[in-house]
């Protein structure tokens, strides 16, 4: 969405757009975004276009305990693994063939599955799904994120 922001826009852009995110319901961050557009019209109108096209799928995870969101919303944990997968990669710098790259990914996803498996938990589903019992008005839309965490992907 910045990247569609003229370059003088962009950090009054990225500064709502913390306030929108950091909103506490779904409807203060579609009313923070309207409140965005009328103060942008006609200043970012390529940016904004951008912005309500996602912000259906960015908002999706809204409708979680907050305990939830901030690591759903996130890819913190997909950017940290893929970082490991470039660390080792470099210290190897040159692959005999594509098996052996795929080999040393395939060791470090099982190494990655083993620890997520015995280690601390990210998160307790048990727990999600019992407040997901106890708030069922906020599931009547299904969301993108809320099929792949009920494993309907």
């Amino acid at each position: 969405m910045l990247g569609a922001a003229n370059k003088r826009y962009r950090a009054i852009l990225a500064d709502e757009m913390k306030d929108i995110f950091a909103s506490k319901t779904k409807a203060e961050a579609i009313a923070g975004f309207r409140k965005l557009a009328d103060k942008m019209q006609g200043k970012a109108d390529k940016a904004m276009e951008v912005l309500e096209n996602g912000l259906e799928d960015a908002l999706s995870v809204m409708v979680l305990h907050k305990k939830y969101r901030r690591r759903l919303a996130t890819s913190n944990m997909q950017e940290r693994l893929n970082e490991e997968i470039r660390r080792r990669e470099r210290v190897i710098r040159i692959f005999p063939n594509e098996q052996s790259a795929m080999r040393l990914i395939g060791a470090l996803l099982a190494e990655q599955h083993e620890k997520w498996i015995t280690g601390s938990r990210y998160f307790d589903m048990e727990e999600y799904f019992e407040w997901k019992e106890r708030h069922p008005e906020l599931f009547e839309s299904r969301t993108k994120i809320l099929s792949v965490l009920n494993g309907k992907s």
